[in-house]
């Protein structure tokens, strides 16, 4: 179910979200709201996992010698 927010924007800030809708496809200037929020909360998703991410305990270091022990266990799984 959707519930209906209404929101006053100046007459540029109007005209450029009219423009994104007709530039991007968007069918309504709704669908593009709920798009820019989308993007925002997965980049406050993002943001939150890089900073759990930060302050972590430190690991083994992620070089060469990592990857391709990667790919030896991805490629001895596919040949089962």
């Amino acid at each position: 179910m959707m519930t209906t927010m209404n929101i006053s924007l100046p007459e540029a800030l109007k005209s450029f979200v009219d423009q994104q809708v007709a530039q991007h496809g968007y069918g309504t200037s709704s669908e593009y709201m709920r798009e820019l929020i989308r993007k925002d909360q997965d980049r406050q998703h993002l943001r939150n996992l890089l900073l759990d991410g930060a302050s972590s305990p430190a690991t083994a270091p992620v070089d060469a010698a990592y990857f391709q022990e990667l790919r030896d266990r991805v490629t001895s799984r596919a040949a089962l």
